[in-house]
């Protein structure tokens, strides 16, 4: 039996209404009905047309607004409600227009040009709570504007809303912001950025799930390739597999992620050949830039990706140096079994940091190595792994795994010695063992060799703003996060550190107090020293009861001993503002 398809597709949902409507209409039938007239024709609807909104329906005091973006939405609401401020101004109170807005971001359902859905009605839902005068919107939203608005938004906490199965995290719009909020900067043109690419997850179609880690592991190795050129900016896996096993529109996907060009495939394996699709859109008017299909032996594997990204190169006109020209390569393995076992591992790799992925991951790549044992980059990772068994003291004892991860991170780099994995490794390890100089040294040539690798930025930045570059370390930490804009919530703590380092303290108590709001019980100690380097000892006080009430066993002694740096005096004030707050010695 044919069934109509249903039409679904990810998008900001932007719900508004009068506070106190029928009120106002009581006093003053016609006056409130000319006044709300005015207000949509010289406010709300050219602040939605400037910012790329389509609106759906009007209800009476209502309005519901679809858009493609949730910067755009979140900005839209942010300019109407300061343009309504500045009207009220010389209203009298109890006839002022005053808007609650909310905004969420999730999939829609169309028909009839109308849209329905949960990712409609939560949005719905976030206007009703919102103050007059405010702006909710959801955790899913807030996640995609940090960093892309001129406000700042606080954590309200879970909130059960109305006919919602599950609570949904509230962020709101800090009081007096919308008011102050500059209106957006227009988008630069094409032909003053770098180009921008978001890989989105190849399709798996062999029938067969195991295939899906075959198919990842493609995209991950294209993406660890293109991450070396800094002629274009491309997106971290993380954000763009957002839209795994999901229908997209790629030129919605695109806005989302914030690129101009999207690439999109697919995989079909059976035996011994392997069938690849891949084309590249130009996402502003949705063109076919270029498209191949690749039918070969599983052998060609490599090859494949390297033509892959030299055409992705080519087409997009990045500009390449000497030195990109010659790592424009795919380098893992030359090993097809071996590669297998490398994408496996990655699987493991890319979800929590648990003793068990940790495990699951050295044991596929363990694998890999001994299949081929020239891998600078199999080497490279192993030395990572052991690095984070000694952080956490997992393993054979933080000794016994330090000198192995350096012992895995020495092989690669005699192995090639631009592998940037390598670097970050000995990154770490210098911080570990008080080499500050070699440690800023390895993860500043990391990122000289894979300008565009999230991970990497974000990890340098963790461990130059301790070591006196904090305002290096800052740059490095925003690059990360346009580059992954659905990225963990640690890079919020490193954002926030590199912040407070640099005196910005209002922005890094933002940060930890969001990195907090995803992780609850991360960030809190940062805080307490933030509030009360900022003059705000109660604040401080009231974090440091939290960090107790999330970690009972904390220690100021406990906590020194995780600090690296050499500025002891930076340290001792440190410690001093945990003490203040009232926190245990130990």
């Amino acid at each position: 039996m044919n069934e109509d398809r249903v039409e679904r597709r990810l998008a900001a949902i932007l719900a508004a209404d009068i506070v106190g409507y029928s009120r106002l209409m009581s006093l003053d039938e016609e006056g409130t009905l000319a006044a709300l007239k005015t207000c949509r024709r010289e406010v709300i609807d050219p602040k939605i047309a400037q910012h790329r909104g389509r609106i759906v329906k009007t209800t009476g005091d209502g309005v519901l607004v679809e858009f493609a973006s949730a910067v755009d939405a979140t900005r839209c609401a942010i300019d109407i409600q300061g343009a309504m401020t500045e009207r009220n101004v010389s209203v009298p109170a109890e006839r002022r227009l005053e808007l609650r807005v909310g905004v969420n971001v999730g999939d829609i359902i169309i028909e009839n040009d109308d849209i329905f859905g949960d990712g409609v009605n939560i949005a719905a839902r976030l206007e009703s709570i919102a103050e007059p005068g405010g702006v909710s919107i959801s955790e899913d939203a807030w996640r995609q504007v940090q960093g892309k608005v001129a406000a700042r938004f606080v954590d309200a906490g879970m909130r059960s809303l109305k006919n919602m199965a599950r609570p949904v995290r509230v962020y709101r719009l800090q009081p007096g912001e919308a008011a102050a909020a500059p209106p957006p900067s227009p988008p630069p043109s094409p032909a003053s950025e770098i180009p921008s690419l978001a890989v989105l997850p190849f399709q798996n179609m062999s029938g067969d799930p195991e295939q899906e880690h075959f198919c990842d592991g493609l995209v991950e190795d294209i993406l660890t390739t293109l991450a070396k050129l800094s002629g274009l900016r491309v997106i971290a896996r993380n954000s763009s597999f957002v839209f795994k096993g999901r229908a997209v529109d790629v030129r919605e996907a695109a806005k989302q992620l914030g690129v101009r060009y999207v690439l999109e495939g697919s995989v079909r394996k059976a035996g011994n050949r392997i069938r690849i699709t891949a084309q590249l859109i130009d996402a502003k008017d949705g063109a076919h830039i270029w498209a191949e299909r690749y039918d070969r032996a599983i052998e060609d594997i490599f090859d494949i990706q390297d033509e892959i990204t030299l055409i992705l190169a080519t087409e997009m006109q990045v500009k390449l140096t000497d030195g990109e020209q010659v790592r424009l390569r795919y380098t893992t393995t030359s090993n097809v079994e071996a590669w297998s076992h490398w994408v496996q591992g990655l699987s493991f790799h890319r979800q929590a940091i648990t003793t068990e992925n940790t495990i699951a991951s050295q044991l596929a790549w363990e694998k890999a190595l001994s299949l081929d044992p020239s891998s600078a980059a199999l080497n490279a990772m192993l030395g990572f792994v052991h690095s984070v068994k000694a952080r956490f003291g997992w393993g054979d004892g933080r000794d016994a795994e330090i000198a192995k991860s350096r012992a895995y991170a020495d092989r690669a780099l005699e192995l090639d010695p631009n592998n940037a994995d390598g670097h970050l490794v000995f990154g770490t390890l210098g911080v570990w063992a008080g080499h500050w100089d070699e440690a800023a040294s390895h993860v500043r040539r990391a990122v000289q060799l894979a300008p565009g690798a999230a991970d990497i930025l974000n990890l340098a930045s963790f461990v130059l703003a301790p070591l006196g570059y904090p305002d290096e370390a800052l740059v490095l930490a925003q690059k990360s996060i346009a580059l992954n804009p659905n990225h963990p919530a640690v890079y919020l703590g490193i954002f926030g550190n590199a912040c407070r380092l640099s005196g910005q303290f209002n922005d890094a108590i933002a940060a930890f107090e969001a990195y907090n709001a995803r992780s609850p019980g991360f960030g809190l100690t940062d805080l307490v020293i933030t509030y009360h380097q900022n003059g705000q000892p109660d604040q401080a006080k009231d974090a440091a009861k939290r960090l107790l009430a999330a970690r009972p066993d904390f220690t100021i002694a406990n906590w020194r001993k995780t600090q690296f740096g050499s500025d002891e005096s930076r340290h001792e004030a440190d410690a001093a503002a945990l003490r203040a707050a009232g926190l245990p010695t130990g």
